[in-house]
């Protein structure tokens, strides 16, 4: 590549994040012209690329991108000693390309609408209702898990494998897309992570790969959280980036998924997200629901916490703390906090459809 045009390459990076940051202010015209017009097609054009290959592909494509990134460097460090400012130009070619292309692919989804005021409903909510919706939770879950034949002391196990996950998340999205069109999807691409054990050690349960449009989930989490993972990381891949979005979808596909293990799978989990967040603005009244969960499902609950403790480390906040500055400077001004917005979404759509 010519001098003179890695450095316009180079340059343009500056001038793609203006641009970017500026059609960014716009949220009606990204949503119609991006997430609903130019997105769809890239997506469905890379889920039928890579959606019928048996494993990874984007994976592979990460682990040869620094494979080769290492042996660069290798290779040429003295140059690069010698050379710094032309290292430096090299590296802003690269990045002006990722940056292109990510956007390109799927990054501009930071961008759209949110989805409540998509389906019309508010997200909003007081301590009153948090408390309300709260118990109607705890209410239906005790009842998904004595239904599923389990005594009430008694925790659930999913009789699933991860493939059999995968498939009925597919079909709660056809289901779902019956009575909510945004939620269509087609081309399915969904897949185990080859880096499921690093991907735990730093503490995430799956992540869409933008490159490839691959919706890869961790398969080493324990099975009882797979269903809401899938939905989550499909939902990025039908255009949603938000974090508290993608939760909600994923809570609301499950949930609402014919089987029974699905059904309490979501609730559950929506179930945790409540009462954390009313513990942290209501201990009294947190105590006194949790009082009425289950003690089966509080061993579902501790079981996880469990599983999480025995993969913690230290490099573990280092990946929060990257993914969190990721979030925050593609328009997800809470960062990783806003995972925990997903509680207004909820009780939002609850109060409007009825969850």
């Amino acid at each position: 590549m010519r001098a003179k045009l890695k450095n316009g390459i180079a340059l343009s990076f500056i001038l793609q994040i203006i641009l970017v940051k500026w059609f960014g202010s716009y949220p009606h015209l990204v949503e119609k012209y991006y997430s609903e017009g130019m997105y769809p097609v890239i997506s469905r054009f890379l889920r039928i690329l890579n959606g019928w290959v048996p494993f990874s592909v984007g994976d592979i494509l990460y682990a040869t991108a620094g494979f080769l990134a290492i042996r660069y460097l290798y290779k040429n460090w003295r140059k690069i000693r010698l050379k710094p400012l032309l290292f430096l130009r090299d590296l802003m070619v690269v990045l002006s390309i990722v940056y292109f292309v990510f956007h390109l692919f799927w990054g501009l989804n930071y961008y759209r609408l949110p989805i409540q005021e998509k389906m019309g409903f508010t997200a909003t909510y007081s301590k009153e209702e948090l408390i309300s919706f709260s118990a109607k939770l705890i209410k239906k879950t005790n009842s998904i898990h004595l239904a599923l034949g389990h005594e009430a002391d008694q925790p659930i196990k999913i009789p699933y494998d991860t493939k059999t996950v995968y498939a009925k998340t597919i079909k709660g999205y056809d289901l779902a897309a019956s009575f909510v069109p945004e939620l269509t999807y087609k081309n399915p691409s969904l897949k185990s992570s080859l880096f499921s054990l690093p991907l735990t050690y730093m503490g995430y349960g799956g992540y869409l790969n933008p490159f490839t449009n691959e919706a890869q989930v961790n398969s080493v989490v324990p099975i009882l959280r797979l269903p809401t993972i899938s939905g989550h990381e499909v939902g990025h891949q039908i255009g949603y980036s938000s974090e508290s979005a993608t939760n909600f979808i994923g809570f609301l596909i499950t949930a609402n998924n014919e089987d029974p293990y699905f059904s309490y799978a979501a609730r559950s989990h929506a179930l945790a997200y409540c009462l954390s967040e009313l513990r942290k603005v209501d201990k009294d009244a947190f105590e006194l629901l949790y009082a009425d969960v289950n003690n089966g499902i509080k061993k579902n609950y501790q079981e996880l916490e469990q599983f999480w403790a025995n993969y913690e480390n230290p490099t573990e906040p280092i990946f929060k703390s990257i993914f969190n500055t990721f979030l925050k400077a593609n328009n997800q001004t809470e960062g990783i906090q806003s995972y925990n917005r997903v509680v207004g979404l909820l009780i939002g759509y609850d109060r409007t459809y009825g969850f």
